[in-house]
């Protein structure tokens, strides 16, 4: 016999063994019973299988157990899923704000800042070398001299901080940079007092450190950043170098006035000692 045919059979069960009746009625009907469990991963649903008899004969049979077990985990998952959320949340108030901003932007602005610094030194030469050359007596052509000096020093290290940037880090090379053009920056007042051959190779030192500058960030973005992010964030650290010539432009003239032309190198000279630790860190 088939197992269709067995299936419509007279002689084929209509209930679990247990469940059948010796009283009056040898088979008794079966009614299904289901109900919704809901769970954290969603609804489900459960049945509860009963007979009933002509004489109150029905009898419920279901895995009691299983479905116990089963609300009892699902009341542990709940439990155990609230507290993972209430300790997340307690950790993300102790966490103070600064320590949850992202780290790529840290980083651009910190790359910002530098090439802030690094236009500010770059220009101050443009306000200070008024007054230097009324008190050195220099004429025209030496003026031109000294502001041509700091490309010398530029030039030559374009490439050559690229490839130093790809070969021990973008980090390493832009660090060196401001604080070796920082140094320089400020001592341009000593090298011009002691004569113009020590302050032109001073600025030509000066162009060396800023010379790395823009590979060593180009680096830095390029593992940082990603892709979606990349033009906006150069964008803002190609602002910085705009920036800083007109925060150069518009202070200098100022210290210059208050302070003497030294005070202007000395002052920016020595910012870059302060970004250098914050880079550090």
């Amino acid at each position: 016999m088939s197992f269709r045919a067995l299936l419509f059979s007279s002689n084929f069960p209509k209930s679990p063994p247990e469940t059948i009746s010796t009283r009056t009625k040898p088979n008794p009907t079966r009614c299904l019973i289901r109900f919704p469990v809901n769970s954290p991963h969603g609804c489900r649903l459960s049945r509860l299988s009963a007979t009933e008899g002509r004489r109150r004969s029905g009898k419920v049979y279901a895995d009691v157990r299983e479905i116990a077990d089963s609300l009892r985990e699902l009341v542990k998952f709940g439990d155990s899923l609230n507290d993972a959320v209430a300790s997340e949340d307690d950790l993300d108030s102790a966490v103070p704000w600064w320590e949850q901003f992202p780290k790529r932007w840290v980083i651009v602005i910190l790359c910002f800042s530098a090439f802030l610094l690094c236009n500010m030194d770059r220009v101050n030469m443009s306000i200070a070398i008024l007054p230097m050359s009324a008190e050195f007596n220099w004429n025209p052509a030496t003026v031109g001299l000294i502001q041509s000096s700091f490309f010398w020093g530029y030039l030559l290290t374009q490439i050559a901080g690229g490839i130093w940037a790809d070969t021990v880090g973008g980090k390493t090379v832009l660090g060196f940079g401001v604080v070796w053009w920082s140094i320089a920056t400020a001592l341009t007042p000593v090298a011009a007092k002691l004569g113009l051959p020590f302050l032109l190779v001073v600025r030509a030192f000066m162009g060396i450190g800023e010379g790395v500058a823009m590979p060593a960030m180009n680096n830095i973005l390029s593992k940082w950043v990603p892709v979606a992010e990349r033009s906006r964030s150069l964008a803002l650290v190609y602002s910085g170098m705009y920036l800083g010539s007109v925060t150069g432009l518009a202070f200098s003239p100022f210290l210059i006035h208050q302070f003497g032309w030294p005070s202007v190198f000395y002052s920016f000279g020595s910012l870059g000692t302060v970004w250098f630790a914050l880079w550090l860190n």
